[in-house]
């Protein structure tokens, strides 16, 4: 081991013999008997201080590491819980539409426009409020909504930003090699570039 230039105090040899375990003598290796037990097995006070050191630097690297990867899955836990946030909002959202009020069959694929009544009641119309004409149907308008195909709703306002996800996932999927490489360089926010493609 490498020699400290000054000599280690009596209390620095203690506190760091506590720390630091060596490797147990065996006083005859190999069937052959050591003449000195004590010259073998001899450590000057700064090789163990340096090695109690060079354990205190280990652990603080490990543990420096083991925090870094905790952070980052307590990161992804975030995530999780913010998409599970979102997924149960969406979820009572899409239950609350539809057990709105409707005199007809709800075809998928077809945007629907939802009315309120001065008692509450939500109901939805093939009518949007502009179809109404001037004198509209006197309700409060709350939004149309597209009923896809899974029984979920997507507001009118968000079927441009689903339409440009959607194209970008299916080019993600007819790519190849180095363009799919590019596309998912991007993120699940599709550029408008990447919807060019």
């Amino acid at each position: 081991m490498k020699r400290m230039a000054s000599s280690a105090t009596p209390e620095e040899y203690q506190e760091a013999m506590a720390k630091v375990t060596l490797v147990e003598r065996n006083p005859c290796p190999n069937g052959t008997q050591i003449v000195s037990l004590y010259r073998s097995g001899r450590r000057e006070a700064e090789d163990i201080v340096e090695l109690a050191k060079e354990i205190q630097s280990a652990e603080i690297q490990v543990k420096n590491n083991a925090c870094a990867k905790l952070l980052v899955i307590a990161e992804q836990v975030k995530f999780l819980q913010e998409q599970a946030r979102k997924i149960l909002e969406e979820t009572q959202s899409a239950q609350d539409l539809h057990q709105a009020a409707c005199n007809f069959k709800k075809i998928p694929g077809h945007i629907y426009h939802l009315y309120k009544r001065d008692s509450g009641q939500t109901y939805f119309s093939m009518l949007s409020p502009e179809e109404w004409g001037t004198g509209g149907c006197g309700h409060a308008y709350q939004g149309s909504y597209r009923l896809e195909h899974d029984q979920t709703w997507t507001a009118v306002e968000k079927l441009q930003e689903v339409s440009n996800n959607l194209k970008w996932a299916r080019s993600l999927v007819d790519a190849s090699g180095t363009k799919r490489a590019d596309l998912l360089s991007i993120g699940s926010v599709a550029s408008s570039e990447a919807m060019e493609m």
